[in-house]
């Protein structure tokens, strides 16, 4: 029994032993070099683990409006509209409404869309699609379009974001920590050819376009008599 009990303890002796040699916490480095080795380690050295706590995340978002409004949508080959509250997806260009039964975020592509009015501060914002319109430069995909002036001179805005990615790695970098949806409105006015031509929201742009006009566009109050340019491009038309 003695023999057993001696062999016994030797066993857990040499077992227990085995581990402590090998560790790594005795075979590490010191205090003082283990600080040093963290201090030489970058986010992209091979071998260390690093986090890149820079990036700041998305900004904005790829919606039109952020909310969902009162709106009025009429599909193609319909003759009624549809009651609903829905927004704009700029970057896939679908409209987004909530389903009154599950109240479900769904999407409507802008393919079957004829159009689409929505209220907003007590105005009703009429959206069309480009589709079958002739533009100065063809748009592709189809967009959506405010008509923001309609008649003879018809003066109209395309909602566009895009997705611009953040860019603050390597040695040429712009240093910007966050993605971002950014808005890139284009604004239109269709000329005498019947044809939308992109124009900047200043009287030389509208001059250029209707040079029979440029008596008109001159005389017209400056830009600082609106709250917007929008509505300065609204005046002048409505003098035409």
């Amino acid at each position: 029994m003695r023999i057993f009990l001696l062999i016994s303890f030797f066993i857990l002796l040499r077992n227990g032993a085995y581990p402590q040699a090998s560790t790594i916490y005795q075979r590490g480095l010191s205090a003082e070099e283990n600080l040093k080795a963290i201090t030489a380690l970058g986010p992209y050295n091979p071998g260390g683990i690093g986090f890149d706590n820079r990036y700041e995340g998305v900004k904005g978002s790829p919606r039109m409006l952020d909310t969902l409004l009162p709106s009025f949508l009429r599909l193609n080959g319909q003759d009624y509209y549809i009651d609903l509250k829905s927004d704009i997806d700029l970057v896939n260009n679908a409209l987004i409404y909530m389903n009154p039964a599950s109240k479900k975020l769904l999407t409507v592509p802008i393919d079957f869309i004829s159009e689409l009015v929505i209220k907003k501060d007590g105005k009703e914002l009429l959206f069309l699609t480009t589709y079958g319109k002739a533009f100065e430069k063809e748009i592709k995909p189809q967009r959506f379009y405010q008509v923001l002036y309609s008649g003879q001179y018809q003066f109209i805005k395309v909602p566009v974001k895009i997705f611009v990615q953040a860019d603050y790695k390597g040695a040429y970098s712009t240093d910007r920590r966050y993605d971002e949806y950014q808005s890139k409105d284009r604004y239109y006015l269709i000329g005498s050819d019947g044809i939308f031509h992109q124009i900047q929201l200043n009287k030389k742009s509208v001059s250029k376009l209707y040079p029979d006009k440029k008596d008109l566009v001159d005389k017209s109050e400056n830009e600082e008599s609106f709250p917007g340019k929008e509505e300065m491009i609204i005046s002048i038309l409505s003098k035409f």
